[in-house]
Protein backbone atom coordinates (compact mmCIF):
# COMPACT_ATOMS: atom_id res chain seq x y z
CA UNK A 1 0.00 0.00 0.00
CA UNK A 2 1.12 3.49 -0.78
CA UNK A 3 -0.23 6.70 0.68
CA UNK A 4 0.50 10.29 -0.20
CA UNK A 5 -0.53 12.29 2.85
CA UNK A 6 -1.02 16.03 2.67
CA UNK A 7 -1.78 18.27 5.63
CA UNK A 8 -4.61 20.52 4.48
CA UNK A 9 -6.72 23.41 5.69
CA UNK A 10 -9.50 22.13 3.44
CA UNK A 11 -10.04 19.41 0.86
CA UNK A 12 -12.89 18.00 -1.19
CA UNK A 13 -13.59 15.41 -3.83
CA UNK A 14 -16.20 15.84 -6.56
CA UNK A 15 -17.83 13.19 -8.76
CA UNK A 16 -20.11 14.20 -11.64
CA UNK A 17 -20.25 17.80 -10.37
CA UNK A 18 -21.37 16.68 -6.88
CA UNK A 19 -19.15 17.03 -3.81
CA UNK A 20 -19.07 13.51 -2.33
CA UNK A 21 -16.53 14.13 0.44
CA UNK A 22 -15.07 17.19 2.11
CA UNK A 23 -13.13 18.16 5.22
CA UNK A 24 -12.46 21.55 6.78
CA UNK A 25 -8.97 20.64 7.92
CA UNK A 26 -6.78 17.65 8.57
CA UNK A 27 -5.28 15.19 6.10
CA UNK A 28 -5.90 14.35 2.47
CA UNK A 29 -4.77 10.78 1.79
CA UNK A 30 -4.30 9.51 -1.75
CA UNK A 31 -4.26 5.73 -1.29
CA UNK A 32 -2.94 3.12 -3.69
CA UNK A 33 -3.36 -0.61 -3.13
CA UNK A 34 -0.74 -2.91 -4.62
CA UNK A 35 -1.09 -6.47 -5.81
CA UNK A 36 -0.46 -8.67 -2.78
CA UNK A 37 -1.43 -6.10 -0.13
CA UNK A 38 -3.35 -7.41 2.88
CA UNK A 39 -5.96 -6.33 5.42
CA UNK A 40 -3.20 -6.36 8.06
CA UNK A 41 -1.30 -3.74 6.05
CA UNK A 42 -4.46 -1.63 5.63
CA UNK A 43 -4.92 -1.73 9.40
CA UNK A 44 -1.27 -0.82 10.04
CA UNK A 45 -1.33 2.06 7.57
CA UNK A 46 -4.64 3.41 8.90
CA UNK A 47 -3.25 3.39 12.44
CA UNK A 48 -0.06 5.09 11.21
CA UNK A 49 -1.98 7.86 9.39
CA UNK A 50 -4.27 8.53 12.37
CA UNK A 51 -1.29 8.88 14.70
CA UNK A 52 1.24 10.55 12.40
CA UNK A 53 2.50 13.63 14.24
CA UNK A 54 2.63 16.28 11.52
CA UNK A 55 0.56 19.04 13.13
CA UNK A 56 2.25 21.83 15.06
CA UNK A 57 2.07 22.06 18.84
CA UNK A 58 2.08 25.30 20.86
CA UNK A 59 5.84 25.62 20.26
CA UNK A 60 5.55 25.23 16.49
CA UNK A 61 7.00 21.69 16.41
CA UNK A 62 5.34 18.89 14.46
CA UNK A 63 4.21 16.97 17.51
CA UNK A 64 0.44 16.45 17.16
CA UNK A 65 -1.64 13.93 15.23
CA UNK A 66 -4.77 14.66 13.21
CA UNK A 67 -6.74 13.37 16.18
CA UNK A 68 -4.88 15.72 18.56
CA UNK A 69 -5.58 18.61 16.16
CA UNK A 70 -9.28 17.60 16.03
CA UNK A 71 -9.04 17.29 12.26
CA UNK A 72 -10.51 14.86 9.77
CA UNK A 73 -9.18 12.69 6.97
CA UNK A 74 -10.31 12.63 3.33
CA UNK A 75 -9.35 9.34 1.66
CA UNK A 76 -9.22 9.12 -2.13
CA UNK A 77 -8.41 5.80 -3.78
CA UNK A 78 -5.73 6.24 -6.44
CA UNK A 79 -4.41 3.19 -8.28
CA UNK A 80 -2.11 5.43 -10.33
CA UNK A 81 0.27 5.53 -7.34
CA UNK A 82 1.41 2.15 -8.69
CA UNK A 83 2.17 3.51 -12.17
CA UNK A 84 5.48 2.11 -13.43
CA UNK A 85 7.37 4.36 -15.85
CA UNK A 86 10.86 2.87 -16.07
CA UNK A 87 10.28 1.77 -19.65
CA UNK A 88 8.59 3.86 -22.29
CA UNK A 89 6.32 6.82 -21.75
CA UNK A 90 2.98 5.23 -20.92
CA UNK A 91 2.67 4.06 -17.32
CA UNK A 92 1.97 0.41 -16.61
CA UNK A 93 -0.37 -0.32 -13.71
CA UNK A 94 0.21 -4.07 -13.42
CA UNK A 95 1.54 -3.65 -9.85
CA UNK A 96 -1.80 -2.20 -8.69
CA UNK A 97 -4.27 -4.58 -7.08
CA UNK A 98 -7.33 -5.45 -9.17
CA UNK A 99 -10.48 -3.54 -8.12
CA UNK A 100 -12.13 -6.53 -6.42
CA UNK A 101 -9.07 -6.81 -4.12
CA UNK A 102 -8.38 -3.08 -3.74
CA UNK A 103 -11.86 -1.89 -2.78
CA UNK A 104 -12.18 -3.96 0.43
CA UNK A 105 -8.65 -2.91 1.44
CA UNK A 106 -9.50 0.77 0.97
CA UNK A 107 -12.60 0.16 3.11
CA UNK A 108 -10.44 -1.55 5.77
CA UNK A 109 -8.01 1.40 5.74
CA UNK A 110 -10.89 3.85 6.26
CA UNK A 111 -12.30 1.67 9.06
CA UNK A 112 -8.90 1.61 10.80
CA UNK A 113 -8.77 5.41 10.85
CA UNK A 114 -12.36 5.67 12.10
CA UNK A 115 -11.52 3.14 14.85
CA UNK A 116 -8.97 5.69 16.11
CA UNK A 117 -11.82 8.20 16.58
CA UNK A 118 -10.95 10.33 13.54
CA UNK A 119 -13.77 11.48 11.22
CA UNK A 120 -13.24 10.23 7.65
CA UNK A 121 -14.74 11.36 4.33
CA UNK A 122 -14.08 9.46 1.11
CA UNK A 123 -14.21 9.65 -2.62
CA UNK A 124 -16.04 7.07 -4.75
CA UNK A 125 -14.09 3.93 -5.65
CA UNK A 126 -13.46 3.61 -9.43
CA UNK A 127 -15.10 6.95 -10.22
CA UNK A 128 -13.55 9.81 -12.15
CA UNK A 129 -12.90 12.30 -9.35
CA UNK A 130 -11.74 15.88 -9.08
CA UNK A 131 -9.79 16.58 -5.90
CA UNK A 132 -9.39 20.10 -4.53
CA UNK A 133 -7.15 20.98 -1.61
CA UNK A 134 -5.28 23.72 0.16
CA UNK A 135 -1.99 22.20 1.33
CA UNK A 136 -1.02 23.52 4.75
CA UNK A 137 2.69 24.16 5.18
CA UNK A 138 3.06 22.65 2.62
CA UNK A 139 3.42 19.29 4.34
CA UNK A 140 3.39 16.16 2.20
CA UNK A 141 4.47 12.71 3.43
CA UNK A 142 4.82 9.49 1.46
CA UNK A 143 4.16 6.23 3.33
CA UNK A 144 4.52 2.76 1.93
CA UNK A 145 3.85 -0.61 3.49
CA UNK A 146 4.96 -3.62 1.54
CA UNK A 147 4.02 -7.24 2.38
CA UNK A 148 7.61 -8.06 3.35
CA UNK A 149 7.88 -5.35 6.03
CA UNK A 150 7.28 -6.00 9.70
CA UNK A 151 4.44 -4.19 11.47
Amino acid sequence: MRAVIQRVTQASVTVEEQVVGAIAGGLLVLLGVGDGDTAQEAQWLGHKVANLRIFSDAEGKMNRSVQDAQGAVLVVSQFTLYGETRRGFRPSFTAAAPPEIAEPLVTAFVAAIRAEGVPVATGVFRAAMQVALVNDGPVTILLEKSPAEDS
